[in-house]
């Protein structure tokens, strides 16, 4: 069984409407390719909650301040949750 992929994008930022393409085109890639993927939005969803929703990795699609900037990588390594891109300190200071 593959794994239960979240699709991080949409937010709270500024860029929210970014997010939402990319990370519309991320789930379709990924669905396409037989990945698990499904979209998660920070705004609407208990992020803490995603291991325990059986979601085994996380794709960040998210712009802007709590996507990029170590926020939500902090969070994603707290509960031990796998994602994609730089990590914490990579992600505060650039």
């Amino acid at each position: 069984m593959a794994d239960k992929i979240a699709v991080l994008f949409g937010g709270t930022s500024a860029e929210r409407e970014v997010s939402l393409n990319s990370g519309a085109a991320v789930l379709a890639g990924l669905r396409e390719g037989g990945v698990d993927a499904h979209p998660v939005d920070p705004r609407d969803v208990d992020i803490t909650q995603l291991k325990k929703q059986g979601f085994k990795k996380a794709f960040i699609a998210l712009h802007g301040r709590g996507g990029e900037d170590g926020t939500l990588q902090g969070l994603l390594e707290l509960i031990q949750l796998p994602y994609t891109g730089s990590g914490v300190m990579a992600s505060a200071i650039s």
